[in-house]
């Protein structure tokens, strides 16, 4: 389950400002502007390396100052961004090489965002006398709440001193070449390496143990820089102001769980782009961050109504940013702000949304914020020392992903979409869910999903077996313990060390083309995308859950889902990639069946969230009406006060289109 942040206890409603972009005579307008909204926080400084240093070590701090301090004479505090994601011109003059190398092995141009190598020593130095000023500068500063480091880490460098930092790398990992032959079985294609300096970075597909081995480096790369700059600003500041990254939900690129270790806490930025918000997805992405630490999160940065990246930039729902605001509280975050507060006369993302335009006037959707920004402060005490608390844990392993990414077997499965389908039920009934690392621990869970966990040691299997043994309900996918840490096959047949929990194992996989029928002990419905065909072991104590119908031949009446007792536990292994409401019907089941239940009843696209408080266990439910009608939800034999409208509820809640509700029961 979640454990609390260490953000400040109260919501934060707030936005990204660029007083760099503006004379400062324009900056009272904007604050007073800020004031009338309700903003209570601004990020500022992530992209303004050239105001704050605009040469070598000539640091332009005042006009920072200046604003900050603006801010506070209003009641509006400070998050600082280290400004590295957008190194400056006079600095990519002096070291052209911090500049990164792409995959064709062209530099990258300056003029965009994060066109630096992470691995340029001129560029970590360069980092490091900045930062380290801004530390000694405004890490005392009471109206600096918290610090971002970077932004939106994405930028992958291919260039010769990366490659060679790689190679070390694997040296060092490996010691031997025998034993990195043997492991990555270099025999394969005449693959096999006598000399560190002959193995390249990996660019297209290639040897599975290399493109695994490359991946954790990026990670690892990332990880070192981003530690570089935590390290110099921690000295400086007091316990309460925390160090976060804003991470971009479910981008792969780096391995977020590691990234998350060595900060206080995460954020994130959401962005829906073209079309509306999904809420069964951005419920999944608020948990896969809240996930990353077990802890409360922030929304660093999300769209004030459009976008300007998209295919079609449309606006949101008018309403509709009031139930993302919402969700998000309700899912564990302790502050959302908009991506940006003015919009610049020039650069890339002149036509993104914005809370007030380029003349210093609010656009239509201030008053939207504005009603968030009242009811926030409102409320807030209602949410101080309050958590997520789940008893279901889906596990997420970015190895994983990355292995079957790289070999898909059918163009159609996706990692994510088939991660989807194992928490929409769970999302559907209402029941918490927290999407979590394979090794993080598993701790006052009931139920653990592991929709595709391909990439499986002794560490996993040992971490699995125990919270089986004492009592859990574990559910594997299809793709399971495939592989070992080497990205290698595992020399037994899957789920390999893990079949003493299944029972059971998989005689052969397909990558099928038309839907199998599955038939269920309580349910009928069809395998789609992929198939696996069963081989039940341990008959004692091992059932078949489910059976393929007629199809292709090879799956016909053999098992599709099984399900074992192992001690006081109980293993369900799933090879069929099922369709929705079979999915939903057999999981409902398994809820069902580990005592795990949902909050409320509530109709599709209405979603009830629960937040506890940690000292008295009291509850506060969100319940957000993600559609555009009038919906009813059932409430239990409590009463309850709702705190938005101020009415008194016993029995049921009608919802308006839009509507939303903060209920605590009634005292």
């Amino acid at each position: 389950m979640s454990t609390q942040s260490p953000s400040r206890k109260v919501l934060h409603i707030g936005a990204a400002y660029y007083p760099e972009h503006w004379k400062s005579e324009q900056w009272l307008n904007d604050i007073r502007l800020m004031q009338e909204l309700g903003i209570s926080v601004v990020r500022m400084g992530e992209f303004a390396w050239s105001s704050l240093e605009p040469s070598a070590g000539n640091f332009q701090f005042e006009w920072l100052d200046h604003a900050i301090s603006l801010l506070a004479l209003h009641n509006i505090r400070t998050v600082l961004g280290t400004p590295t994601a957008a190194p400056p011109a006079w600095l990519v003059s002096e070291h052209p090489e911090i500049l990164a190398t792409n995959e064709e092995g062209k530099k990258v141009q300056f003029g965009n965002r994060c066109h630096y190598c992470v691995n340029s020593s001129a560029f970590h130095e360069a980092t490091a006398r900045l930062v380290k000023a801004m530390a000694e500068h405004f890490g005392s500063n009471p109206n600096v709440i918290g610090w971002q480091i970077d932004n939106e880490f994405n930028r992958i460098c291919y260039c010769e001193h990366c490659h060679s930092l790689f190679q070390e790398y694997l040296k060092d990992r490996y010691k031997t070449f025998d034993e990195l032959n043997r492991r990555w079985t270099t025999a394969y294609w005449s693959q096999t390496y006598s000399d560190w300096k002959q193995i390249p970075i990996p660019i297209g597909p290639h040897n599975p143990g290399l493109m695994l081995e490359w991946k954790r480096f990026v990670t690892q790369s990332y990880r070192k820089f981003q530690k570089l700059q935590i390290d110099l600003l921690k000295p400086h500041l007091n316990e309460q102001v925390w160090v976060t990254h804003n991470f971009m939900g479910w981008f792969d690129g780096l391995d977020h769980y590691e990234m998350a270790a060595d900060l206080d806490m995460v954020s994130w930025d959401w962005y829906i782009g073209m079309g509306h918000n999904e809420p069964v997805f951005s419920s999944a992405t608020h948990d896969l961050t809240r996930g990353f630490k077990k802890k409360n999160f922030w929304v660093m940065e999300t769209q004030p109504n459009t976008v300007n990246w998209a295919k079609i930039n449309n606006p949101l729902y008018k309403g509709e940013a009031r139930t993302m605001a919402w969700q998000a509280i309700g899912k564990g975050a302790d502050a959302v702000l908009y991506w940006q507060w003015r919009s610049a006369l020039n650069g890339q993302e002149q036509f993104h949304g914005t809370l007030i335009d380029q003349s210093g006037q609010p656009r239509p959707f201030f008053e939207e914020v504005k009603q968030i920004a009242s009811e926030f402060r409102q409320l807030s005490s209602l949410f101080e020392n309050t958590q997520v608390e789940s008893r279901v844990a889906v596990m997420n392993d970015y190895e994983s992903r990355w292995s079957i990414s790289w070999q898909k077997h059918h163009r159609d499965f996706d990692y994510v979409a088939h991660l989807m389908a194992y928490y929409r039920p769970f999302c559907q009934l209402n029941i918490p869910v927290d999407i979590i690392s394979p090794d993080q621990s598993l701790e006052g869970y009931k139920i653990v999903l592991a929709p595709s966990l391909t990439i499986v040691d002794e560490k996993r299997v040992a971490h699995l077996k125990a919270f089986v043994e004492n009592g859990g309900h574990l559910v594997l996918g299809s793709r399971t313990a495939v592989k070992n840490r080497d990205n290698a096959f595992h020399p037994l047949r899957p789920p390999a060390f893990l079949t003493p929990l299944t029972g059971a194992e998989v005689e052969d996989f397909y990558a099928i083309n038309e839907d199998v029928p599955v038939i269920g002990n309580w349910f009928t419905g069809k395998a789609r995308i992929w198939a696996e065909r069963i081989r039940i072991i341990d008959h004692d104590f091992t059932l078949p859950v489910a059976t393929y119908g007629s199809s292709n031949g090879w799956l016909d009446g053999q098992v599709a889902i099984t399900v074992h007792n192992h001690q006081a536990g109980i293993v369900y292994y799933v090879g069929a990639y099922l369709d929705e409401t079979a999915m939903f019907a057999f999981l409902k089941r398994v809820a069902s069946s580990a005592g795990v239940n949902g909050m409320f009843e509530a109709p599709v696209g209405v979603h009830v969230y629960r937040r506890v408080r940690t000292y008295d266990r009291k509850e506060v439910f969100v319940i957000v009406n993600h559609t555009q009608a009038e919906q009813l939800v059932k409430l239990d034999n409590n009463t309850y006060d709702d705190h938005i409208s101020g009415k008194r509820i016993a029995g049921q809640i009608r919802l308006s289109p839009y509507g939303v509700a903060v209920l605590t029961k009634t005292i």
